[in-house]
């Protein structure tokens, strides 16, 4: 029975294409699995949204939704509605066509990504040879959406604002990949299923064998974790959204439900991240424990996503934002030399997997936590250690 609930989404699937015509079966597979994907994506973001809001507000002691429907929970689609009534509104100079694309740009090539991710056993769309490659690959294209948008609009706000965010995304790019690299590395492959296979079964038969516990996978797993947190806009790293205060950056010349869409492919994006992490350094859609295999893969996957979903609202709603010069020093002073220094560990782990002893086993967690810790210190020390500014003297007219 276990077996039959874990594959129900592929035994549904094949119901669904065994009723129509042979002839219209091959197209109506990908359709399907499609459909499916977009539909679980926009129930997700409408439930994240929902919980983001109710989060902050409880983390703020103060309400959160709570008039449209029983609790809130039809807030998402007020906003949705609200988003598709309200006037779109174009510039006179600005390029129609680019403005009109960016909103698209942003979200298409992030739904691709999601065509590699594998949500559960034998649930992925699309199992490439180089998925992490394709993932990357489409994720890099909110840069060039972010760009469309702010050059299209002409408006040199929003061109700025549109520079200031492509330096930053670009910025956490680099140690992101680094970081993803380690579980490639030790792994031997860049198909995502391959790398969640390759965290099957457990430690001492119960507990799971997921990079995370290891040196180099908890490392990788912090590292990637801020990198796709400056990535994905969320604070402490909202700058893009902090010129709202002032002006609205590359969204300076967009309403209604363009506007929206930039918001969507960041929440999406996000997923996605965090979505990758997971299949990275969690096990994927494998259970932490050998004795809760009963629960269906899919349920774990989207477990994991809803912590990670979680652990960014509550970083939202406790830690301040960082300057630019602050965001930018972390980024290429402290998380990039971790990331490499992280290579080298993960090299050194796979070298020294002989060491089957216990005392072999324990000597490798501490010489691989010490090359990262003493880095870790030093690096810190570094970046906080920079000239001092006294406190500000606000000084009035006679």
């Amino acid at each position: 029975m276990f077996e039959a609930l874990d594959q129900l989404p592929i035994t549904l699937k094949a119901w669904l294409v065994g009723l129509l015509p042979e002839a219209w079966q091959a197209v109506a597979s990908p359709v399907l699995s499609a459909a499916a994907l977009v539909g679980a994506l926009a129930v997700l973001f409408a439930l994240a949204t929902w919980i983001e809001r109710k989060g902050l507000g409880r983390l703020q002691n103060r309400y959160g939704p709570n008039r449209v429907g029983p609790f809130g929970l039809l807030q998402p689609l007020a906003d949705g509605l609200k988003m598709l009534t309200k006037e779109d509104l174009v510039p006179r100079n600005a390029d129609r066509v680019v403005h009109f694309l960016a909103p698209l740009a942003m979200v298409v090539p992030v739904l691709l990504a999601y065509a590699v991710m594998p949500f559960g056993r034998n649930l992925v769309a699309a199992d490439f040879d180089a998925g992490l490659l394709f993932f990357f690959a489409a994720g890099s294209a909110t840069e060039l959406a972010v760009f469309m948008a702010g050059w299209s609009s002409r408006n040199k706000y929003s061109l700025l604002g549109a520079m200031r965010a492509i330096a930053q995304m670009i910025s956490y790019e680099v140690p992101l990949v680094l970081s993803a690299l380690t579980a490639v590395m030790l792994s031997g492959s860049l198909s995502l299923v391959t790398l969640v296979d390759h965290q099957a079964g457990y430690h001492g038969g119960w507990l799971a064998r997921w990079h995370v516990f290891t040196p180099w996978g908890l490392a990788g797993f912090l590292l990637f974790l801020t990198a796709a947190t400056a990535e994905a806009n969320r604070s402490p790293f909202d700058l893009p959204e902090g010129e709202s205060e002032i002006i609205a950056g590359h969204l300076v010349e967009y309403s209604g439900f363009k506007y929206a869409l930039f918001f969507l492919g960041e929440y999406l994006g996000l997923f996605a991240a965090s979505g990758l992490a997971i299949t990275l350094f969690l096990g994927g859609w494998r259970a932490p424990l050998a004795g809760l295999n009963w629960v269906p893969s899919y349920l774990w996957f989207f477990l994991k996503l809803f912590g990670c979903l979680a652990l960014f609202i509550w970083l939202r709603g406790t830690l301040p934002r960082v300057r630019t010069d602050q965001l930018m020093n972390l980024a290429w002073k402290f998380l990039l030399p971790l990331a490499l220094i992280n290579l080298f560990v993960a090299a050194l782990w796979h070298l020294t997997a002989g060491w089957a002893s216990v005392g072999g086993g324990l000597a490798r967690w501490l010489v691989g936590g010490a090359l990262l810790a003493i880095p870790y210190a030093v690096l810190g020390r570094a970046l906080f250690s920079g000239p001092r500014r006294g406190p500000r003297v606000y000084r009035y007219a006679d």
